[in-house]
């Protein structure tokens, strides 16, 4: 996500010092042209039944807890601004772990910079905020250069950081953040996934270089196995004939065994660097949740080894330090760690949510050969969304936590 980021950001601010230019040049002209081009962007190819003027939707006034958490029912509805941009009806919805990081305000001053430059929310106002980064749902309108989908199909995708989010009715997404939904599995099933799918396909695959026809046999290892991100990567890696090693809880362990993982370290009875020391060396480890010091020597030497962790500072310093200042010290951060590995022929590298349709639809065939199975911890109906992000705050949820839409009981 890292280089996403300072991509928009500097695609953005090249475009910006374009129009600048050519204002200051023809004024006139270019009136006309930033006119043109805002409604030429919002055309739409739509559905007979036009979506209503406001939606229902849980939002957050201000970064803080779960009481922060507010019920709508006449939130406006999302506008397709651009023409790649896709209007979906939400069926099923998931939480994952950024939802409640963002909620805390995480991620607030490179985000804030990327949507005041793309325009998706009054000027310096991130609020009221929408979270929720994933969904399956149904296509109500597409942008004039959507190619691949119409309305009507029914999807799965993940929902950029810098728009509002799927915790609601409706959303706005880019037809690079979809695919079709797996034809085998429920809206809740599917809604389950595309968060965890593009985030350890851009560790393990983008960023760890593993791909299905090169990972037979690599040694690998998944701190945080019982986890959404860990139940996938687990099944993932297996699937492509990876010899995986994870960890867990007691209560976890015969579940993360049934998704195939070859050596299970119960952290609460077992010491997890012992246990892991007297292995043998690893290709490729991830690091879901941080802090593990002793993991680099873990890997193999001099075997282009990699140590891939998605919990970086990269966000976090933009927030304590500014955002040059926060990337100069993160810039340090990684080529120090980089640095390290030079040594003896291993590498240290960052990895985000990155959202691809790509990855998505390779799933897709995977989840439709059986290869890979949904894991859900358990599920909420819409309006129940406060009590969802509560339990996946306690922790240790075995699996996903999905929001059923379509869903009106409260259990």
């Amino acid at each position: 996500m890292e280089a996403g980021l300072l991509t928009t950001m500097a695609r953005n601010l090249l475009l910006q010092s374009q129009i600048k230019y050519l204002c200051s040049s023809h004024p006139k002209s270019n009136i006309t042209f930033l006119k043109q081009s805002s409604k030429r962007w919002q055309h739409t190819r739509a559905e007979p039944r036009e979506s209503k003027g406001v939606m229902k939707a849980w939002q957050i006034r201000r970064y803080g807890g779960n009481e922060e958490l507010t019920w709508s029912e006449s939130v406006r509805v999302p506008r397709i601004l651009h023409p790649d941009d896709i209007l979906v009806s939400v069926n099923a919805a998931s939480l994952n772990m950024l939802d409640i990081r963002m909620r805390e305000g995480y991620g607030r001053a490179m985000l804030n910079a990327v949507r005041n430059k793309e325009r998706l929310h009054a000027p310096q106002s991130e609020f009221p905020l929408i979270l929720g980064r994933d969904f399956s749902g149904t296509i109500l309108k597409t942008g004039m250069k959507v190619k691949r989908f119409k309305s009507g199909d029914k999807i799965w995708g993940t929902v950029s950081p810098f728009r509002q989010g799927s915790h609601a009715e409706l959303t706005v997404t880019s037809e690079s953040h979809i695919s079709k939904i797996p034809t085998n599995l429920t809206d809740v099933e599917a809604a389950s996934l595309p968060y965890v799918v593009s985030t350890v396909m851009t560790a393990l695959c983008d960023v760890g270089e593993l791909k299905e026809n090169n990972t037979a046999s690599k040694r690998v290892l998944i701190y945080g196995g019982s986890g959404g991100i860990g139940t996938f990567a687990i099944q993932l890696m297996k699937a492509w004939g990876a010899i995986v090693t994870t960890t867990c809880s007691t209560d976890a362990v015969t579940m993360v065994s049934s998704l195939g993982a070859d050596h299970v370290i119960d952290y609460k009875t077992q010491n997890v660097q012992q246990e892991l020391m007297n292995m043998k060396g690893y290709d490729l480890i991830l690091d879901i949740h941080g802090g593990v010091d002793f993991s680099f020597d873990l890997l193999k030497k001099w075997n282009n080894s990699k140590f891939v962790t998605i919990k970086t500072p990269f966000l976090q310093n933009a927030d304590d330090y500014g955002i040059v200042p926060g990337l100069l010290r993160s810039g340090a951060s990684l080529t120090a760690n980089v640095l390290q590995g030079f040594k003896d022929g291993r590498s240290y590298r960052w990895a985000m949510f990155k959202p691809s349709s790509n990855h998505l639809l390779t799933v897709k065939k995977m989840i439709e050969r059986d290869e890979i199975r949904p894991v859900l911890d358990s599920e909420f109906s819409f309006k129940e969304a406060d009590k969802a992000y509560n339990k996946i705050e306690e922790g240790h949820a075995r699996g996903k936590i999905v929001l059923n839409m379509q869903r009106e009981d409260h259990p």
